[in-house]
Protein backbone atom coordinates (compact mmCIF):
# COMPACT_ATOMS: atom_id res chain seq x y z
CA UNK A 1 0.00 0.00 0.00
CA UNK A 2 1.40 3.40 -1.01
CA UNK A 3 1.66 6.03 1.72
CA UNK A 4 1.38 9.83 1.55
CA UNK A 5 1.93 12.56 4.12
CA UNK A 6 -0.48 15.51 3.91
CA UNK A 7 0.15 18.57 6.08
CA UNK A 8 -2.79 20.61 7.29
CA UNK A 9 -5.29 17.77 6.95
CA UNK A 10 -7.93 18.96 9.42
CA UNK A 11 -10.00 21.03 6.93
CA UNK A 12 -10.19 22.31 3.37
CA UNK A 13 -7.77 21.12 0.70
CA UNK A 14 -5.83 18.91 3.11
CA UNK A 15 -8.99 17.17 4.34
CA UNK A 16 -10.32 16.65 0.80
CA UNK A 17 -6.94 15.36 -0.38
CA UNK A 18 -6.69 12.88 2.48
CA UNK A 19 -10.22 11.64 1.78
CA UNK A 20 -9.61 11.15 -1.95
CA UNK A 21 -6.28 9.40 -1.43
CA UNK A 22 -7.85 7.02 1.07
CA UNK A 23 -10.64 6.27 -1.41
CA UNK A 24 -7.99 5.44 -4.02
CA UNK A 25 -6.28 2.92 -1.78
CA UNK A 26 -3.50 5.00 -0.22
CA UNK A 27 -2.49 5.07 3.41
CA UNK A 28 -2.50 8.68 4.60
CA UNK A 29 -0.54 10.35 7.37
CA UNK A 30 -2.24 13.70 7.97
CA UNK A 31 -0.87 16.47 10.15
CA UNK A 32 -3.10 18.38 12.56
CA UNK A 33 -2.32 20.82 15.38
CA UNK A 34 -5.07 19.85 17.82
CA UNK A 35 -5.65 16.47 19.50
CA UNK A 36 -9.40 16.94 19.01
CA UNK A 37 -8.90 17.15 15.24
CA UNK A 38 -6.76 14.01 15.34
CA UNK A 39 -9.56 12.10 17.06
CA UNK A 40 -12.19 13.47 14.69
CA UNK A 41 -10.24 12.50 11.57
CA UNK A 42 -9.54 9.01 12.88
CA UNK A 43 -13.29 8.55 13.21
CA UNK A 44 -14.02 10.03 9.78
CA UNK A 45 -11.27 8.30 7.81
CA UNK A 46 -10.74 4.90 9.42
CA UNK A 47 -7.81 2.54 9.87
CA UNK A 48 -5.71 3.64 6.90
CA UNK A 49 -5.42 7.19 8.25
CA UNK A 50 -2.85 8.12 10.87
CA UNK A 51 -2.92 11.56 12.47
CA UNK A 52 0.43 13.29 13.01
CA UNK A 53 0.27 15.92 15.72
CA UNK A 54 2.49 18.88 14.86
CA UNK A 55 2.64 22.52 13.85
CA UNK A 56 4.66 22.84 10.64
CA UNK A 57 6.80 25.55 12.22
CA UNK A 58 7.89 23.24 15.07
CA UNK A 59 10.94 21.50 13.63
CA UNK A 60 11.39 19.08 16.54
CA UNK A 61 7.75 17.96 16.31
CA UNK A 62 7.94 17.51 12.53
CA UNK A 63 11.15 15.46 12.82
CA UNK A 64 9.50 13.29 15.47
CA UNK A 65 6.56 12.71 13.11
CA UNK A 66 8.97 11.78 10.32
CA UNK A 67 10.50 9.15 12.59
CA UNK A 68 7.01 7.82 13.31
CA UNK A 69 6.26 7.57 9.58
CA UNK A 70 9.63 5.92 8.90
CA UNK A 71 8.85 3.23 11.46
CA UNK A 72 5.42 2.63 9.93
CA UNK A 73 6.89 2.34 6.41
CA UNK A 74 9.04 -0.58 7.59
CA UNK A 75 11.89 0.04 5.14
CA UNK A 76 9.78 1.16 2.18
CA UNK A 77 9.64 4.57 0.55
CA UNK A 78 6.96 7.19 1.03
CA UNK A 79 4.93 7.83 -2.15
CA UNK A 80 4.26 11.50 -1.56
CA UNK A 81 4.48 14.59 0.60
CA UNK A 82 1.74 17.20 0.13
CA UNK A 83 2.85 20.52 1.61
CA UNK A 84 -0.57 22.04 2.15
CA UNK A 85 -0.66 23.65 5.61
CA UNK A 86 -0.93 27.43 5.42
CA UNK A 87 -2.57 30.61 6.64
CA UNK A 88 -3.66 33.91 5.08
CA UNK A 89 -2.72 37.24 6.63
CA UNK A 90 -4.13 40.49 5.22
CA UNK A 91 -3.13 44.12 5.60
CA UNK A 92 -1.19 46.76 3.64
CA UNK A 93 2.60 46.62 3.59
CA UNK A 94 2.93 50.04 5.21
CA UNK A 95 0.73 49.15 8.18
CA UNK A 96 0.93 45.38 8.65
CA UNK A 97 2.92 44.51 11.77
CA UNK A 98 6.27 42.95 11.00
CA UNK A 99 5.47 40.11 13.41
CA UNK A 100 2.38 39.25 11.35
CA UNK A 101 4.41 39.32 8.15
CA UNK A 102 6.94 37.05 9.85
CA UNK A 103 4.20 34.67 11.01
CA UNK A 104 2.86 34.44 7.46
CA UNK A 105 6.28 33.51 6.12
CA UNK A 106 7.02 31.12 8.99
CA UNK A 107 3.89 29.06 8.34
CA UNK A 108 3.68 29.25 4.55
CA UNK A 109 7.37 29.09 3.63
CA UNK A 110 9.52 27.90 6.53
CA UNK A 111 6.90 25.27 7.41
CA UNK A 112 7.12 23.54 4.00
CA UNK A 113 10.91 23.74 4.16
CA UNK A 114 10.90 22.00 7.55
CA UNK A 115 8.50 19.32 6.29
CA UNK A 116 10.48 18.83 3.09
CA UNK A 117 13.76 18.39 4.96
CA UNK A 118 12.13 15.95 7.37
CA UNK A 119 10.24 13.75 4.90
CA UNK A 120 12.27 13.85 1.67
CA UNK A 121 14.68 11.13 2.89
CA UNK A 122 11.61 8.87 3.10
CA UNK A 123 10.67 9.73 -0.49
CA UNK A 124 13.85 8.02 -1.67
CA UNK A 125 16.71 10.39 -0.91
CA UNK A 126 17.72 7.80 1.71
CA UNK A 127 19.16 4.93 -0.38
CA UNK A 128 18.54 2.39 2.40
CA UNK A 129 14.79 2.42 1.63
CA UNK A 130 13.26 0.20 -1.04
CA UNK A 131 10.51 1.01 -3.50
CA UNK A 132 9.71 3.68 -6.11
CA UNK A 133 10.74 7.27 -5.54
CA UNK A 134 8.05 9.55 -4.16
CA UNK A 135 6.93 13.04 -5.13
CA UNK A 136 6.42 16.37 -3.40
CA UNK A 137 3.30 18.41 -4.12
CA UNK A 138 3.49 22.06 -3.13
CA UNK A 139 0.17 23.84 -2.66
CA UNK A 140 0.72 27.33 -3.99
CA UNK A 141 -1.94 29.74 -5.30
CA UNK A 142 -2.74 31.98 -8.24
CA UNK A 143 -1.27 34.56 -5.84
CA UNK A 144 2.06 32.86 -6.48
CA UNK A 145 2.14 34.56 -9.87
CA UNK A 146 0.14 37.69 -9.08
CA UNK A 147 0.22 40.09 -6.15
CA UNK A 148 -3.08 41.63 -5.13
CA UNK A 149 -3.08 44.72 -2.92
CA UNK A 150 -3.83 44.34 0.79
CA UNK A 151 -2.79 40.68 0.87
CA UNK A 152 0.94 41.25 0.26
CA UNK A 153 2.17 38.85 2.94
CA UNK A 154 0.14 35.98 1.49
CA UNK A 155 1.25 36.80 -2.06
CA UNK A 156 4.88 37.03 -0.95
CA UNK A 157 4.66 33.63 0.74
CA UNK A 158 3.21 32.00 -2.36
CA UNK A 159 5.73 33.67 -4.67
CA UNK A 160 8.37 32.20 -2.37
CA UNK A 161 6.81 28.74 -2.67
CA UNK A 162 6.93 29.02 -6.46
CA UNK A 163 10.63 29.86 -6.45
CA UNK A 164 11.41 27.29 -3.79
CA UNK A 165 9.61 24.59 -5.77
CA UNK A 166 11.44 25.45 -8.99
CA UNK A 167 14.83 25.19 -7.30
CA UNK A 168 13.87 22.10 -5.32
CA UNK A 169 12.59 20.26 -8.39
CA UNK A 170 15.97 20.66 -10.05
CA UNK A 171 17.92 19.74 -6.93
CA UNK A 172 15.92 16.57 -6.31
CA UNK A 173 16.50 15.28 -9.83
CA UNK A 174 19.65 13.82 -8.26
CA UNK A 175 17.43 11.41 -6.32
CA UNK A 176 14.67 10.91 -8.91
CA UNK A 177 12.15 12.77 -6.74
CA UNK A 178 9.75 15.08 -8.58
CA UNK A 179 8.24 18.35 -7.27
CA UNK A 180 4.89 19.55 -8.63
CA UNK A 181 3.05 22.79 -7.87
CA UNK A 182 -0.74 22.89 -7.52
CA UNK A 183 -1.93 26.51 -7.63
CA UNK A 184 -5.64 27.05 -6.97
CA UNK A 185 -7.62 30.24 -7.23
CA UNK A 186 -10.24 31.01 -4.56
CA UNK A 187 -11.27 27.85 -2.73
CA UNK A 188 -14.09 27.20 -0.29
CA UNK A 189 -11.87 26.60 2.72
CA UNK A 190 -11.56 28.11 6.20
CA UNK A 191 -8.43 30.00 5.13
CA UNK A 192 -10.77 32.37 3.25
CA UNK A 193 -14.08 31.93 5.05
CA UNK A 194 -12.36 33.45 8.07
CA UNK A 195 -11.84 36.58 6.02
CA UNK A 196 -13.47 38.75 8.64
CA UNK A 197 -10.82 37.68 11.13
CA UNK A 198 -8.05 37.80 8.50
CA UNK A 199 -8.91 41.44 7.72
CA UNK A 200 -9.24 42.98 11.15
CA UNK A 201 -10.52 46.38 10.06
CA UNK A 202 -10.83 47.61 13.66
CA UNK A 203 -7.11 48.27 13.78
CA UNK A 204 -7.27 50.29 10.55
CA UNK A 205 -10.02 52.74 11.53
CA UNK A 206 -7.71 55.71 10.92
CA UNK A 207 -6.03 54.25 7.87
CA UNK A 208 -6.44 55.61 4.33
CA UNK A 209 -6.72 51.94 3.32
CA UNK A 210 -9.85 51.32 5.44
CA UNK A 211 -12.45 51.44 2.60
CA UNK A 212 -10.35 49.12 0.43
CA UNK A 213 -9.75 46.73 3.34
CA UNK A 214 -13.49 46.55 3.97
CA UNK A 215 -14.04 45.60 0.33
CA UNK A 216 -11.32 42.93 0.53
CA UNK A 217 -12.85 41.52 3.73
CA UNK A 218 -16.28 41.34 2.12
CA UNK A 219 -14.80 39.61 -0.92
CA UNK A 220 -13.05 37.01 1.24
CA UNK A 221 -16.35 36.17 2.91
CA UNK A 222 -18.00 36.01 -0.53
CA UNK A 223 -15.54 33.33 -1.61
CA UNK A 224 -17.61 30.78 0.29
CA UNK A 225 -20.19 31.02 -2.50
CA UNK A 226 -17.92 31.39 -5.55
CA UNK A 227 -14.77 29.49 -4.57
CA UNK A 228 -13.76 26.13 -5.93
CA UNK A 229 -14.72 23.08 -3.88
CA UNK A 230 -11.58 21.66 -2.25
CA UNK A 231 -12.36 18.32 -3.88
CA UNK A 232 -11.37 19.87 -7.24
CA UNK A 233 -7.95 20.70 -5.88
CA UNK A 234 -7.64 17.22 -4.37
CA UNK A 235 -8.14 15.72 -7.83
CA UNK A 236 -5.18 17.70 -9.16
CA UNK A 237 -3.07 16.63 -6.19
CA UNK A 238 -3.92 13.02 -7.03
CA UNK A 239 -2.86 13.63 -10.64
CA UNK A 240 0.40 15.18 -9.47
CA UNK A 241 1.11 12.12 -7.32
CA UNK A 242 0.09 9.41 -9.79
CA UNK A 243 0.37 10.49 -13.44
CA UNK A 244 3.36 9.03 -15.24
CA UNK A 245 4.31 12.43 -16.66
CA UNK A 246 2.74 15.17 -14.52
CA UNK A 247 3.01 18.85 -15.38
CA UNK A 248 5.36 20.92 -13.27
CA UNK A 249 2.49 23.25 -12.34
CA UNK A 250 -1.30 22.93 -12.26
CA UNK A 251 -3.35 26.11 -11.94
CA UNK A 252 -7.04 25.74 -11.14
CA UNK A 253 -9.24 28.82 -11.10
CA UNK A 254 -13.04 29.31 -11.04
CA UNK A 255 -12.76 31.73 -13.97
CA UNK A 256 -9.67 30.72 -15.99
CA UNK A 257 -10.35 33.24 -18.76
CA UNK A 258 -10.23 36.14 -16.30
CA UNK A 259 -6.85 35.00 -15.02
CA UNK A 260 -5.63 34.49 -18.58
CA UNK A 261 -6.68 38.01 -19.58
CA UNK A 262 -5.04 39.64 -16.55
CA UNK A 263 -1.89 37.62 -17.22
CA UNK A 264 -1.56 39.01 -20.73
CA UNK A 265 -2.79 42.56 -20.21
CA UNK A 266 -0.10 45.21 -19.60
CA UNK A 267 0.71 45.39 -15.89
CA UNK A 268 -0.08 49.11 -15.67
CA UNK A 269 -3.54 48.45 -17.08
CA UNK A 270 -4.17 45.67 -14.55
CA UNK A 271 -2.94 48.01 -11.79
CA UNK A 272 -5.56 50.60 -12.74
CA UNK A 273 -8.39 48.07 -13.01
CA UNK A 274 -7.68 46.71 -9.53
CA UNK A 275 -7.13 50.16 -8.03
CA UNK A 276 -10.46 51.42 -9.36
CA UNK A 277 -12.33 48.41 -7.96
CA UNK A 278 -10.83 48.86 -4.50
CA UNK A 279 -10.79 52.64 -4.39
CA UNK A 280 -7.00 52.90 -4.45
CA UNK A 281 -6.75 55.55 -7.17
CA UNK A 282 -5.24 58.86 -5.98
CA UNK A 283 -7.79 61.66 -5.50
CA UNK A 284 -8.35 63.85 -8.51
CA UNK A 285 -6.62 67.21 -8.37
CA UNK A 286 -9.07 70.08 -7.89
Amino acid sequence: MKSVVVTGASTGIGWATAKLLLQRGFRVFGSVRKPADAERLKGEFGANFTALLFDVTDEAAVLAAAREVRAALNGETLAGLVNNAGIAVAGPVLELAVDEFRRQMEVNVIGPIIATQAFTPLLGADPSLTGPKGRIVMISSVAGKNGNPLTPAYAASKHAIEGLSESLRRELMLFGIDVIIVAPGPVKTPIWSKGQEAVDTARYQNSPYLPALQKVGAYMRHLDSIGLPPERIAERVLDALTLSRPKVRYQIAPDPMRHLVTQWLPKRMVDKIIAKRLGLMPPAKG
